[in-house]
């Protein structure tokens, strides 16, 4: 039996744009014994709601639950609004503002002309309220549209109960549409997926299906495109499909009901509306060809700005150098020089080439040209990266603040959308944004509306690294355009220290492999040994660290698998955190977490300053009636619940794809044949970039030529390149 309690909304604590709602309830009535002792008196009560009216009746059904901080609250499933039956109830109600003009007296002669049932007799036939002296035809109209429009809304929102959306899909599709929801699921029920980012094609499909829409439904067809283009472009971080490519995800998706007419008819439908687009035989969304289009406007508009003549240009840069006690080689000053001149500039380079050291110079440069303070100067400049971890490096580098993009972009998570954004800017003067090799096109993009037009923009990283996770590779296709300002980074800063590590990267970028190198210095090690004695020689190499407390970082290229990450996992637990009756521990999906684990953050959580790929450690585990983690992260320590357990994983090894936007003084890398398609270059390459002192390689001297030798990535089908070249060479 559903649990509920009825009773009177009382206000508001919290309310989010989604229609998430924190408030008081006065409970009236209940059928559970454990909420008796809330009768007649307020409970707090958390869900999604449409709207709630203050002192209005609802049935409100879902459970109590017990918040670690504020005790005692009803979490609701599902409600309903319950219309006023009795004589002083409606009294109230007519009388409490929603019904503007409609004043306690006027209510009261209402309610004893029309009785009881008064509320359902203005719905149903107004007309009637023309036999109470002093009610004017004003008034009338007021009382009929207003409880209709009331009525009606929450008759929505149970109606797309009903076809199958959960509460908190049934506000989101009712705040979208509001009263033309009824018409638009009517029309076309995918147009959802469209216009509401948390509502997805299977979820939208699944229900049109069960409601009745036809297989081969153009509109079906139409969205099934749409969820192709966006699905296989963010998997392999394409812009674009071939129409033989859609086509065939088609047939996988919807099966082979659909014919190639219906195709061709679906495609063009899409490309007349504008929601995708047709270019030399290549098919974008729409959102895609805008975003690169915008990148490479931007970019052009930036390129053609005035440079920026100092006569004092190079003193200024001598006292920069001489503020830091350094000597810049000739790469390094002409980057910095350029970095003031030009609006737009590109610095690249590999490992040790000096990329922090010039980030560092860029900004002394820029406060010292303009005669600011370091607070003013942090005023007027954007230190970024992607990552939690790569900002906190930036910050320390140059004693700035940083923060990653999304952070900056005031992302809100309830809506995915940006605060900072084309309507409302940065003011800014300056952007420079580490690991650019890491963004992709969607945030470059969001990033560029969010800025005034004329910011200069600097951007630093490494192209020889893994791309981003998302669509596109922006580093590689402005350098390969060969369009823009670019300083490459060649020569070698840091000669001395970890030079092996150094010289293994390069040697892996070239195509090369002097096994020389390996073991002849105490900075790189290479252990060769068979897949299966792989964990073995993991295991005691990190029993001599854990002894010695030293930090050490396994990286590895996949989870599944003998040697995955899963697996060392599991070993080095006991190793680095061994059982004891001290530390509490809790399971989590068949893995034990305990006390003084080492965990990597999986998502971004902006609220709480914590982003993928940030590492932290398990201060506190409770675990009893309220399951509660707190994890810290460099002194931020946040509290994790059941709800978003699944945020965070053990970071004994971690993958290499997280490890980007990272440095670690010792890492262990085990490189095994059987790792298979994981063993490509751009991979290894970043791994090993990963490691500022000491390197061990362990496994297969084979896998690691294999990898060295694979070059054949899953190579991405951008469109910004050539989209540079015509926008600022007009080629």
């Amino acid at each position: 039996m559903a649990v509920y309690i009825k009773g009177n909304f009382k206000k508001s604590i919290f309310r989010s744009d989604t229609g998430y709602c924190i408030g008081l309830f006065k409970v009236r009535e209940t059928n559970s014994t454990e909420l008796e002792e809330f009768l007649d008196h307020t409970i707090t009560f958390t869900g999604y709601f449409h709207e709630l009216t203050e002192d209005d009746m609802y049935l409100f059904y879902g459970h109590l639950v017990e918040h670690e901080k504020y005790g005692k609250q009803f979490q609701v499933e599902s409600y309903e609004r319950v219309l006023p039956d009795d004589k002083d109830a409606t009294i109230e109600f007519l009388s409490s503002g929603l019904f503007k003009g409609i004043g306690e007296k006027t209510a009261e002669k209402i309610v004893s002309y029309l009785g009881k049932d008064t509320l359902n007799t203005i719905l149903e036939n107004p007309s009637n309220l023309l036999l109470i002296p002093g009610i004017t035809k004003k008034q009338i109209d007021i009382l009929h549209h207003t409880l209709s429009q009331y009525e009606a809304s929450y008759k929505t929102i149970v109606a797309l109960g009903e076809l199958g959306f959960s509460t908190k899909d049934s506000l989101l599709i009712y705040n979208q549409y509001k009263e033309k929801t009824n018409t638009i699921l009517e029309q076309n029920i995918y147009l959802l997926m469209e216009d509401i980012l948390e509502i997805g094609f299977k979820k939208v499909d699944a229900i049109a299906l069960k409601n009745g829409i036809l297989r081969d439904d153009i509109r079906r067809i139409q969205a099934s495109i749409l969820y192709i283009l966006d699905e296989v472009c963010n998997l392999y971080g394409h812009s674009y499909l071939i129409e033989s490519e859609i086509f065939e995800y088609l047939i996988r998706l919807l099966g082979n009901e659909i014919i190639d007419s219906q195709f061709q008819d679906a495609l063009e439908k899409l490309e007349l509306d504008l929601k995708i687009i047709k270019i030399n035989e290549k098919y974008y969304l729409k959102k895609m060809y805008e975003a690169e289009q915008n990148i490479a406007k931007r970019c052009g508009y930036l390129m053609r700005a005035n440079d920026h003549i100092d006569k004092k240009l190079e003193s200024v840069i001598h006292s920069v150098e001489e503020y830091f006690g350094c000597y810049y080689n000739e790469e390094q000053r002409n980057a910095i020089r350029l970095s003031f001149i030009k609006n737009f500039l590109i610095v690249t380079g590999g490992p040790g080439t000096g990329k922090t050291t010039i980030t560092k110079a860029i900004c002394e440069l820029f406060r010292q040209m303009n005669r600011l303070s370091h607070e003013a100067l942090a005023q007027r400049i954007a230190l970024l990266a992607p990552t939690g971890r790569a900002s906190k490096r930036i910050s320390e580098s140059t004693s700035l603040p940083a923060s990653t993009i999304h952070r900056f972009l005031k992302w809100n998570k309830e809506n995915n959308k940006f605060g900072i954004n084309e309507y409302h800017k940065s003011d800014v003067d300056l952007v420079i944004i580490d690991e650019f090799s890491m963004v992709d096109t969607y945030l470059f993009d969001s990033l560029l509306k969010g800025l005034k037009y004329d910011t200069k923009i600097i951007l630093i990283g490494d192209f020889n690294q893994l791309p981003s996770v998302g669509p596109g590779q922006l580093l590689k296709d402005m350098i390969n355009s060969e369009s823009l300002n670019v300083v490459v980074l060649k020569e070698l800063y840091r000669q001395k220290e970890n030079s092996n590590i150094v010289n293994l990267a390069y040697q892996i970028n070239d195509d090369k492999l002097d096994t020389s190198i390996f073991n002849r210095e105490e900075d790189l090690i290479f252990l060769p040994v068979p897949a299966a004695n792989v964990m073995d020689k993991i295991m005691e190499i990190s029993i001599d660290y854990a002894k010695s407390q030293n930090d050490i970082q396994i990286l590895a290229p996949m989870y599944k698998t003998l040697n995955g990450i899963d697996a060392i996992n599991s070993s080095l637990q006991n190793v680095f955190n061994s059982k004891k009756m001290s530390k509490k521990e809790i399971m989590i999906n068949n893995v034990i977490f305990r006390e003084n684990d080492k965990v990597i953050q999986l998502s971004n959580m902006p609220d709480e300053n914590v982003f993928n790929g940030d590492i932290g450690t398990i201060d506190k585990i409770s675990n009893g009636n309220k399951k509660e983690i707190y994890i810290n992260f460099d002194g931020n320590i946040i509290k994790y619940t059941p709800a978003n357990f699944q945020k965070f994983k053990h970071a004994y090894a971690i993958s290499i794809h997280k490890s980007q936007g990272s440095e670690f003084d010792t890492v262990i890398i085990p490189i095994v044949n059987h790792y298979g398609k994981m063993l490509y270059r751009k991979l290894i390459y970043t791994a090993v970039t990963r490691v500022k002192k000491k390197l061990y390689l362990i496994g297969e001297i084979s896998a690691l030529e294999k990898a060295i030798k694979n070059n054949d990535e899953n190579l991405r089908r951008t469109t910004l390149k050539e989209m540079l070249i015509q926008n600022i060479r007009g080629e």
